[in-house]
């Protein structure tokens, strides 16, 4: 590369932009080039406009870089989304319209049948949706999403079970770090000395889209992986770290050691490429009878991989097995941060046209 790619933060002061900013210090590809946020904090500076709460410190870089407004305009060559839902939708398609490649943790554009739902590891060919998307839009830019917290966690265990073993029925309970809910979030008083049991609309993400990320891309459109999924999902008193305890059938039975090593060593393309920020192993699987555990577990390969442990024949399925995920990490800015690698490496980042 001849020159680092600029990228505009939107949504920088909330706890996913911050996250984004945190991770892009120093990055090998990219550098940050604009930050955005609502109207409240257009105009001030970084660090008077910003509550930090990532647990590194604010990067000196960005403590003086004064914030924009969320529209088309910023001259970056593309545009990373830590928005909320609630306004990300139209605020990323005018950025797509304006001919910014959009690289989003949003998720208002997850399940449009034309974006790519992206694991780098898992289904880099939905990427062939690009075109198709440019060609709705009438634009050179293009949006890609990545999934759900929750979601990406338990998909980079479940990719390399369906492939090798082919997967019928999973059920996974979840019990979700507070910092899943963005900040200010859960407030104090529910949630100590409790347990919420009800996160709105999570249950359906869960359920919904691994089908997507899983499912094989043909004549220009993707086939949803066909077998069942059903989640219960729960708040906890943790700040970081989900973690799930799942079950599944397989097609085909495997033994205890089958498993494991389906899990262990799993490898794809973004280990063959060495992009920045992938993982050396994707899946981490640990022995010890109590782990994974949030506060021990959750920076296992800097954050960037899903942790299983406590692998076991099911009684009701086949196996059951506990899985951990780092959601500010690679359950949000950091999936977002892998996925515009692999868009680099494929020669799908070249910048605003």
């Amino acid at each position: 590369m001849t020159r680092k790619l600029r990228a505009a933060v939107l949504g920088a002061t909330g706890t996913v932009g911050q996250r984004f900013i945190q991770l892009l210090e120093d990055h090998p590809w990219f550098e940050l080039g604009a930050i955005a946020a609502s109207g409240r904090s257009v105009g001030k500076p970084y660090r008077r406009a910003c509550s930090w709460k990532v647990p590194e410190p604010m990067p000196e870089y960005a403590e003086d870089l004064v914030l924009g407004p969320c529209r088309p305009g910023l001259e970056v060559d593309f545009v990373f989304s830590g928005l909320p839902s609630s306004i990300a939708g139209e605020v990323e398609s005018d950025f797509a319209r304006a001919g910014y490649p959009v690289v989003s943790n949003s998720g208002s554009h997850r399940m449009d049948e034309d974006v790519p739902l992206l694991v780098p590891e898992i289904n880099p060919r939905h990427l062939e949706l690009i075109p198709l998307q440019q060609s709705r839009l009438q634009s050179s830019g293009y949006i890609v999403t990545n999934p759900n917290c929750t979601t990406i966690a338990l998909v980079l265990a479940l990719a390399p079970l369906h492939r090798a073993f082919g997967l019928e029925r999973v059920s996974v309970v979840t019990m979700q770090a507070l910092s899943g809910a963005g900040y200010p979030g859960v407030a104090g008083l529910d949630v100590a000395d409790n347990v919420l049991p009800y996160i709105e609309g999570e249950e359906a993400k869960v359920e919904t889209e691994p089908l997507k990320i899983l499912g094989k891309y043909k004549d220009g459109k993707v086939d949803r992986a066909e077998f069942g999924i059903s989640a219960q999902c729960h708040r906890v008193n943790v700040q970081d770290g989900h973690l799930e305890a799942v079950s599944a059938s397989f097609r085909q039975r495997p033994s205890r050691s089958e498993l494991v090593e389906a899990l262990a060593s799993f490898r794809s393309l973004p280990q063959e490429l060495n992009l920045p920020s992938a993982p050396r192993r994707p899946v981490v699987c640990l022995d010890e009878p109590d782990r994974p555990q949030p506060r021990l577990d959750r920076y296992l390969e800097k954050g960037m991989a899903t942790v299983v442990g406590r692998i076991r024949p099911c009684p009701v399925q086949d196996y059951k097995f506990d899985l951990l995920g780092h959601n500010t990490i690679r359950g949000a800015a950091g999936a977002a941060i892998l996925n515009a690698e692999l868009l680099l490496a494929r020669g799908m980042l070249e910048g605003k046209q």
